[in-house]
């Protein structure tokens, strides 16, 4: 993650892709019609793409504000998450990306995973995503719903915090099972779902 601070200190040098007014450095405040942005890593893979119709980049305090944007998220230089939000900020100087609002987070994977919240938090010196209000997971299966969940890039986990709810649904996508649990943790590698209480005296795992 130090790769990705480290290449978050340029941006305000460097705006590739940018199709904008010269930027004045008169100016506290710069706009920025058809942001394309691309980051990559001291090897040359690439990390994020950012993709907004209209932005506004603030000089004194080191932040991009974005309008409906879409940001990729890529491993070994292979697209892995796709994400939209009505909004989003980009901070230099706090070192943190922060979407809001229809915020829809897309895997690329086989199976179509989707991840739904009204917040999506991402501090660049750790590889955890933090999704507040409204958040859904969704696939072909199943539906985690709660307040707040955390998705682990380290180990693939999302784990749903205290209320949870969760269905199974059927190929005509109506609900046969229907359970609520304190906390929930969705494996995406095993395509599992462990349940746990506060007390730790309920235990249970589901495979699909």
């Amino acid at each position: 993650m130090n790769k990705i601070y480290n290449l978050f200190i340029l941006i305000s040098i460097v705006i590739i892709g940018c199709k904008s007014k010269d930027i004045n450095d008169n100016k506290i405040s710069q706009s920025i019609n058809s942001l394309d942005m691309t980051i990559f890593s001291k090897e040359g893979k690439k990390l994020i793409s950012i993709v907004s119709p209209y932005s506004n980049y603030d000089k004194e305090i080191n932040t991009f504000n974005l309008k409906e944007t879409t940001i990729n998220l890529f491993k070994n230089s292979k697209l892995e998450y796709i994400i939209n939000a009505d909004s989003s900020k980009l901070s230099n100087k706090k070192n943190v990306l922060e979407l809001n609002g229809n915020v829809i987070v897309k895997s690329t994977s086989a199976e179509e995973n989707e991840l739904y919240a009204n917040s999506f938090i991402w501090k660049f010196q750790n590889s955890k995503y933090l999704l507040i209000g409204n958040v859904k997971f969704q696939n072909n299966t199943i539906i985690l719903s709660s307040d707040k969940a955390i998705l682990n890039k380290t180990n693939n986990i999302i784990e749903f915090f205290n209320p949870v709810k969760y269905k199974i649904q059927d190929s005509a996508n109506k609900n046969i099972f229907e359970i609520k649990s304190q906390n929930a943790y969705y494996n995406i590698n095993t395509k599992s779902v462990s349940f746990t209480s506060n007390e730790d005296r309920v235990r249970s795992k589901i495979y699909f």
